[in-house]
């Protein structure tokens, strides 16, 4: 027997991006389901970094998900970056008037899921969609849940928001990855470590070794990477090695060591869908672009599509218009290309390619020290690090 669910919009994927639509939507009176194929244990429990951006704590402070003074205490003024022996912090607040917050995406998810339990339109957990197909009043997402029972969601809007592996996207073009991208030679070897703060700030650092990063989750647990060949093997090197890999990179830094407790090899790329909408299904999020880490923009990016698409339905069921609709894709692809493009900046300024020559290199340190001897460069990489205010409106 299937269960058939009707609702306005049916949300594929509990992640910030879709729980945060749900929330918007919400708050307009317009009614949705967001189903996942993971259990609300698994989607808390899986340790993700997070960095953000001023723009994005305004959404989630002033929607309530969030309060301002808990937020606050996750703010960071600046980061710096360490190349050539030499060190540049750049100053938010001087640069920009704003800040970054340290706020890793499985505490935002943690408090995303909280604020739809508290509205009593609990997710639909361990519901894992098998395909978005056309059904006689709209489209229709149909999967079945973790114990084999079939289901079928009914909605006048299907939104892919299923990560990098969306299904949506095999309805939006007929394949999941018919996309723009940019493949990289490197990865991240990442760790997590019990130990106190190396730093107050992030370091980013450009070495003769390659990049380095220096992070934190809070008090008493670090995040830490080093670069590394994308298919390494996560036990090929020891703690020792790890260790000694990671001070060489700031060498002027004396990190605080600590049992290694989690390793991990992080692949990265660039990747822009073909396309973000076929009739009334659309992409967002991770479904319909991907950037590398360095810039800290994939959560950021993703509200920005949120807050595109809030406009668009908010318009459409006060009005019946699709005018928003219709501009969806061209309104965020602006943010898109400009994000996906900072993040490939900073990731090919910080880190070494294996066909890097001395030429590369010398430009390299060229750029980092154009960037940091100047003003102008200073605000340049300060205002895409703590984000551009987002342009879609009617989201308080």
């Amino acid at each position: 027997m299937t269960t058939t669910i009707r609702t306005q919009v049916g949300i594929l994927g509990a992640g910030p991006a879709g729980l945060q639509l749900a929330h918007l939507l919400q708050r307009a009176g317009i009614d949705s389901v967001v189903i996942d194929g993971r259990s609300r244990e698994d989607i808390e429990g899986t340790v993700k970094a997070g960095i953000l951006e001023a723009p994005a704590v305004e959404v989630l402070v002033d929607t309530d998900v969030v309060s301002r003074d808990y937020v606050e205490t996750m703010r960071h003024d600046g980061i710096e970056f360490h190349f050539d022996n030499h060190a540049h912090r750049f100053d938010f607040p001087k640069l920009t008037g704003k800040g970054v917050y340290l706020y890793p995406q499985h505490e935002v998810l943690k408090d995303q899921i909280k604020a739809r339990v508290a509205a009593g339109v609990t997710p639909l957990f361990e519901h894992l969609a098998d395909k978005v197909v056309d059904g006689p009043n709209g489209p229709m997402i149909v999967g079945k849940t973790a114990t084999g029972e079939a289901f079928e969601i009914s909605a006048d809007f299907v939104i892919g928001a299923d990560g990098s592996m969306s299904i949506a996207r095999e309805y939006v073009t007929g394949n999941k990855f018919s996309g723009m991208a940019r493949e990289y030679p490197f990865g991240w070897y990442g760790i997590l470590v019990e130990a106190p703060p190396s730093s107050e700030e992030l370091i980013y650092s450009r070495s003769e070794e390659g990049f380095v990063l220096i992070s934190t989750r809070d008090e008493n647990i670090q995040r830490m990477y080093f670069q590394c060949d994308p298919n390494m093997d996560v036990n090929a090197v020891s703690d020792e090695q790890i260790w000694d890999i990671l001070q060489a990179g700031v060498a002027t830094h004396e990190l605080k060591r600590g049992n290694i407790f989690r390793k991990d090899v992080l692949k990265f790329r660039s990747y822009v869908h073909d396309s973000l909408r076929k009739n009334k299904v659309f992409l967002m999020g991770d479904a319909a672009h991907t950037v590398p880490p360095t810039g800290a923009k994939g959560l950021n990016l993703a509200f920005s599509d949120v807050l595109w698409l809030n406009r668009a339905l908010r318009e459409y069921y006060r009005s019946g218009s699709e005018k928003f609709l219709d501009t969806y894709q061209e309104d965020a692809l602006k943010r898109i290309w400009k994000a996906t493009n900072y993040s490939y900046m900073m990731t090919t300024m910080l880190h070494i390619a294996p066909d890097a020559t001395e030429f590369d290199k010398k430009r390299q340190v060229a750029d980092l020290y154009s960037f940091t001897e100047s003003e102008a460069g200073q605000t340049f990489i300060a205002e895409g690090y703590v984000g551009w205010d987002y342009s879609a409106d009617d989201w308080r």
